[in-house]
Formats: C-alpha cells, sequence, structure tokens
C-alpha cells in the first residue's frame, strides 16, 4: 500500500494505535498532520495540538491540515476515551467527556473535511469505533453508547458520500495492547503484564491485538485496495467476541 503524494490527518496521534497508524501512513509516503492534546516528539510534517472537546478546534482541523499540507486525501478519527461502569455508576463528567470526545469530535472532523474532499474529487475517512459499539456488553454503559452512535455515523455516512468519491469505514478493535488499557488495568488495581496474559488467554488467536494490527487495517481501508469498500464496520477482535 502506497500513499505517495497523500495527505493525512490523524487524530489521537500520540496514542498507541495513533502513533502506529502516522508511523505507517509516513512510511508509506503520506504526508501526515497529527493531532493531539500533546504532539510533542512526534514524526510528522504538521503538528497541530489542541482539545478535542473544544468544538472551534475539531471544526477548523481539516481545514488547517489541509492548508498545511496542500490537500486532505485521508481522514483518520481515531481518538477515544473509555469511561467504565454501569449507567448508574456514570457521572455527568463521564457522560460528557465521552460524548465529545467519542461522538461530537468524529462529527464535527467529517462534516468539515467531506466538502474539502469532495472539491478534490474524493478522499477516505476511517473513524475508530469498537466492537463493544456493534455488541455492546456489560459495565461499559457509556463507552457502548458512543461508540455505537460513531458505528452508526460511519454507515450513515458511507452511504451519503460515496457518490462524492467519499469512502467512509470504521475499523472496531476488540482489546488492544496500548498504555490506555495497561493504565486502565493500574486504576483497578491489577499488574498489568499479569492481566494482559490472562487476556490473551481468552482471545482465539491466542492474543489481543498490538496497535500495528489495527494500523494495518486503517491503511488498507484508506488505500485504493478499500476502493469498493464505504460504509462498512471492520471488526478486528482476533475471533472474541463481546462478553
Amino acid at each position: 500500500m502506497k500513499f505517495i503524494g497523500k495527505s493525512a490527518l490523524v487524530t489521537g496521534a500520540a496514542g498507541g494505535i495513533g502513533s502506529a497508524i502516522t508511523s505507517m501512513l509516513r512510511g508509506a509516503g503520506a504526508q501526515v498532520a497529527v493531532a493531539d492534546l500533546n504532539t510533542e516528539g512526534l514524526d510528522a510534517e504538521v503538528h497541530l495540538p489542541g482539545d478535542l472537546t473544544d468544538q472551534t478546534y475539531t471544526k477548523s482541523l481539516p481545514e488547517l491540515a489541509a492548508k498545511a499540507l496542500g490537500g486532505l486525501d485521508i481522514l483518520v478519527n481515531n481518538a477515544g476515551i473509555m469511561r467504565r461502569g454501569k449507567v448508574t455508576d456514570s457521572s455527568d463528567e463521564d457522560f460528557e467527556l465521552s460524548v465529545s470526545i467519542n461522538v461530537k469530535a468524529p462529527f464535527n472532523l467529517c462534516r468539515a473535511a467531506i466538502p474539502i474532499m469532495a472539491a478534490n474529487g474524493g478522499g477516505a475517512i476511517i473513524n475508530t469505533a469498537s466492537c463493544w459499539g456493534v455488541h455492546p456488553g456489560p459495565n461499559h454503559a457509556v463507552y457502548c453508547m458512543t461508540k455505537a452512535a460513531l458505528a452508526s455515523l460511519t454507515q450513515c455516512m458511507g452511504r451519503d458520500h460515496a457518490h462524492q468519491g467519499i469512502r467512509i469505514n470504521a475499523v472496531c478493535p476488540n482489546e488492544v495492547d496500548t498504555p490506555m488499557l495497561r493504565s486502565g488495568f493500574k486504576m483497578r488495581g491489577f499488574d498489568p503484564t499479569t492481566a494482559l496474559a490472562e487476556l490473551d488467554k481468552t482471545v482465539p488467536l491466542g492474543r489481543i491485538a498490538q496497535p500495528k494490527d489495527i494500523a494495518e487495517v486503517v491503511l488498507f481501508l484508506a488505500s485504493d485496495h478499500a476502493r469498493y469498500i464505504c460504509g462498512e464496520l471492520l471488526e478486528i477482535n482476533g475471533g472474541k467476541s463481546v462478553s
């Protein structure tokens, strides 16, 4: 998969999956603009740090990236947040923050990016949803709700904008070995190494995903190899169902 001459914007670029996506896109020839709260230390052509809960920031990101890169062919809405708990255990802050980052931010980014891509003959948008948004599991009420909203939005946009040459799809991972997952174990009093080893045993393929496993699928969906795929939710779960 080659992306020479292509320009991409990746949100959540400082995270495990985001940094893998950025690295692979650049390795395949793309010019990349990265967005996150802190983008220091990231190898990219353009740094656009900011807070995704700020709608002024999210609405302006695609245009800023397009101006800096000379165009925008690929948008990867990778940023996300997970808050655990039943709905009765979820705070207003859990709800507001999750909706802002998991739903409002990609909504605003897509709404701003689509006209830019349409004017240039098309493009590809890949959203990071979740298996938990397609098959809701227990004790993650707000997370499942927001990822389900992103999955549904992806399907609607994929059909609405295919005629403009814009392919919009989502990857739906299950567990991924990222700093966010490891920190979640620590917050709950578990040793991350031991917890991950136990989690590996629950996956038919024998291990949970590494960030590159997700990044490679994102690159596939952004590439011409996926030229006839739009409005789809691609689960990346190693054969493990949500439980």
